[in-house]
């Protein structure tokens, strides 16, 4: 049986590493565009930050596939045609065609550019792929003044690591708070966080770039801002043109429609990661979720099925964490906006709670914003901002969400307890009582 693997990130290795674990005599080739596999573009802010090299972004090293796990890696091989059958692919300078039994499409997705004058200018960025890391930090070097464009993860972090090394930033972001994507108590504990380290710039809209050879200065519609470096961070697309080019159909995300099994609409061809969209474990609608713990799992999942196996994908939450410097932000689930959008009769409850005892040093403030369902009492999402286990915190909401836990379930969680750790009454604990049962 020959599979082939087109794009070699977390979504395609992590298949065709379970495939050679299943099926150790198959043919598995996977086709690499870049110079990078099992890839972390995630790690581009703080490879600036601390100043670490872009191979460190690779979880495994291209010579772990190759011969630990027996897998015919072809890098720096892009494939620019997929048939019934057949791909072709452009390797040491001249088009090679392969064949294929089992396709897997896992080309993930890739940074947007806004529609402006001057996007073309040199020193204008996105955090792309680990060789970005490189060119980004060459780039600094000679750069005072920094503007990143859009306050979402990558804009967030970006501009961390642009101040944590001594940069002047300006941070754009069209929306009125930072973090669309969170409900606004959140939101607002977020800028008042940036706004000691960055200058930042709400409710702005983009409208040019502006400089010779070199990007030099960034328009908006009420300013303009020196930048010697632009980062430009306002969202992701997937990469879909071979999934259509062979007649996948494409969902109402914009992503590729896949079953629960990872199996596009055409026979023997599959898609996972950033590529494919999935269902929300919440509302069973598909969405489109770009995030690496998924894409890993769907990778699995694809990669199971593809042996003969039969293995489901449940779905996602969105379950997600960023910081900047000591503020730690998590979410899970839906927002408040999310789910009255969705039709659910909601209550929220915003609490402030220590995160450990009054007695033991070190104690910081967390906030939790917690949303429930009123009819059956069952938690729909959860945010936090702290300084400290927000990420625990936030995946103990998670596996609540996913087990359908009522407030009652999870305020009687037995939870730990111990002041250097936590209080008694915890504040995932102390949420469930506010929003009542």
């Amino acid at each position: 049986m020959n599979v082939v693997i087109v794009g070699g990130g977390a979504g395609g290795m992590t298949a065709a590493s379970r495939i050679r674990a299943l099926k150790p005599e198959w043919d598995v080739k996977v086709f690499e565009a870049t110079s990078f596999v099992s890839h972390a573009p995630c790690g581009i802010p703080y490879a600036i930050e601390f100043d670490f090299s872009s191979d460190e972004l690779m979880y495994y090293k291209p010579e772990v596939f190759v011969k630990e796990r027996g897998i015919d890696l072809h890098m720096n091989s892009r494939v620019v045609e997929v048939r019934k059958g057949r791909v072709v692919v452009e390797e040491n300078g001249a088009p090679e065609e392969y064949e294929w039994d089992r396709l897997l499409i896992a080309t993930g997705a890739s940074p947007k550019m806004p529609d402006v004058d001057g996007r073309d200018l040199e020193n204008i960025f996105t955090a792309d792929l680990p060789p970005d890391a490189d060119r980004i930090k060459k780039a600094a070097e000679n750069a005072e003044n920094v503007v990143v464009v859009g306050a979402g993860y990558v804009g967030i972090e970006m501009a961390e690591a642009f101040s944590a090394i001594g940069k002047k930033v300006t941070v754009i972001e069209m929306a009125q708070k930072p973090l669309p994507n969170f409900d606004p108590e959140i939101g607002e504990i977020v800028r008042k966080e940036m706004e000691k380290r960055v200058d930042l710039r709400l409710g702005e809209k983009l409208e040019a770039f502006e400089g010779k050879e070199r990007v030099e200065r960034v328009v908006t519609d009420k300013g303009e801002y020196e930048a010697d470096l632009v980062i430009v961070g306002i969202g992701v697309k997937p990469n879909t043109e071979l999934a259509e080019q062979i007649g996948a159909k494409i969902g109402e995300t914009g992503a590729v429609e896949v079953s629960r099994r990872m199996e596009t609409s055409v026979k023997d061809v599959y898609a996972a990661g950033d590529v494919a969209e999935v269902e929300h474990m919440i509302t069973g609608k598909k969405v489109w979720i770009p995030l690496a713990p998924p894409g890993n799992k769907m990778g699995y999942v694809a990669g199971v099925n593809m042996t003969g196996g039969n293995m489901e994908f449940p779905g996602v939450l969105g379950t997600q964490i960023t910081k900047f410097f000591d503020l730690q932000i998590g979410k899970t689930g839906l927002t408040e906006r999310e789910a009255q959008n969705e039709g659910f009769n909601v209550k929220s409850a915003f609490i402030t709670a220590n995160t450990k005892v009054h007695y033991y040093p070190g104690a910081t403030k967390t906030f939790i914003k917690a949303v429930k369902d009123i009819e059956t009492n069952r938690i729909l999402g959860a945010q936090i901002a702290g300084y400290e286990m927000v990420s625990m915190r936030t995946n103990a909401f998670a596996i609540a969400i996913q087990a359908h836990l009522t407030t009652r379930d999870l305020f009687f969680s037995d939870l730990v307890y111990a002041p250097p750790f936590t209080p008694i009454w915890d504040p995932v604990t102390v949420a469930a009582r506010v929003l009542k049962f």
